[in-house]
């Protein structure tokens, strides 16, 4: 059912920013590593809280150490993200871009 990221890493790819998403088994804890973009080098796990909006699409949300606040709308059979995050010195973005596996 809820099976299209548990367990799983995605990369994302967004203008200016990428980052890898590793998920847990139970999907409740996400580990990310910012590998281009504004906070290039920034990783960590936080937990995270997910909804089901339609098949195969998730809101997923967490905020990490730093403070910085991150939702994602990850459509997985698509392969397209939008994520909308502050960063801990309240820089605020809105963007679009490809998710795989």
């Amino acid at each position: 059912m809820y099976t299209f990221f548990f367990g799983r890493k995605f990369r994302v790819d967004y203008a200016g920013l990428s980052a890898n998403n590793f998920y847990s088994e139970d999907g409740n804890v996400v580990s990310y590593e910012i590998t281009d973009g504004p906070g290039k080098g920034a990783k960590g796990e936080s937990p995270c809280e997910w909804h089901q909006i339609a098949d195969g699409i998730f809101a997923i949300s967490w905020q990490e150490a730093s403070g910085a606040t991150v939702v994602h709308i990850d459509n997985f059979p698509e392969g397209h993200s939008q994520t909308f995050f502050t960063t801990p010195d309240m820089k605020f973005y809105r963007l679009q871009g490809q998710l795989q596996r």
